[in-house]
């Protein structure tokens, strides 16, 4: 049973865990659920959207969505496994980590507790069960690990005039991109296009841009063995170290060292 057929079972049993271990359809439209969602995307890379935001999730990197936020899940072609485990909200109260969306990058204790959790796969796990407490324990470590979120986000928007201009840049991503040449491009003043990004993505041209330059190269670190700087010219820069930098400042880690594991 994929994950879309199993999404009424997720909300029974109130006070149970509900555990899926699964290769995962591709998409999952938008749903919500009355349980907690911490998932582990093995080897791959995902994307929640949530009110017109994409969060990217890359690899060795786990996400919690709150219990009643609506979303949609989309995992990537090269995920081989969608670990997750859908937890009671009834104590959720007592930390704000439980309440905020969030994705952090996954230690090897957390890794090792997920894979464990496999034994119960499309199981509701309650008080009744034995190692239930293992369960609890690691719904209780969460806001313990003390991980910086990952805040990689690109804005969506339904406006056709924002969504020419986007496609324009995912094509060309590689280029000398800049806030007057794609103005240019479009037949509009630097200015209008500065107001377009703010009114319809609520970013900047440039940040908009450096967020999509570094979500496509983390997507080719993750989906092909290609040089590292290969990809950071495919992505329009220059330098290896500049796009180093950049992309520790987003993920807090090196290119390199990214692609480890």
């Amino acid at each position: 049973m994929g994950l879309i057929a199993s999404l009424p079972d997720i909300n029974k049993q109130k006070n149970a865990v509900f555990v899926m271990h699964e290769k995962s359809e591709k998409l999952i439209p938008l749903h919500t659920h009355t349980k907690g969602q911490l998932s582990y995307t093995e080897g791959g890379i995902a994307y929640i959207t949530i009110d017109y935001h994409t969060y990217v999730v890359p690899a060795r990197h786990y996400f919690w969505i709150p219990a009643g936020m609506t979303h949609v899940l989309r995992v990537g072609h090269s995920a081989t496994v969608l670990r997750s485990l859908y937890f009671y909200d009834h104590d959720d109260d007592r930390h704000p980590f439980y309440s905020q969306l969030g994705i952090y990058p996954a230690s090897e204790l957390l890794i090792q507790m997920i894979n464990y959790s496999e034994r119960w796969d499309g199981r509701h796990v309650t008080s009744k069960d034995d190692n239930f407490e293992f369960l609890v324990a690691l719904k209780n470590l969460l806001p313990e690990l003390n991980n910086k979120a990952l805040p990689i986000v690109l804005p969506i928007t339904d406006d056709e005039q924002m969504q020419s201009i986007i496609k324009y840049l995912e094509q060309n991503i590689g280029e000398k991109l800049s806030l007057e040449s794609v103005s240019r491009r479009f037949n509009m003043s630097e200015r209008s296009m500065s107001r377009l990004f703010q009114a319809n993505l609520k970013i900047s041209f440039l940040q908009y841009l450096k967020t999509l330059r570094m979500v496509k190269a983390i997507e080719m670190i993750l989906k092909t063995n290609r040089p590292i700087g290969d990809i950071a010219f495919s992505v329009g820069y220059n330098t290896i170290g500049s796009f180093s930098d950049t992309f520790r400042e987003f993920t807090h880690s090196r290119p390199s060292d990214f692609r480890k594991g």
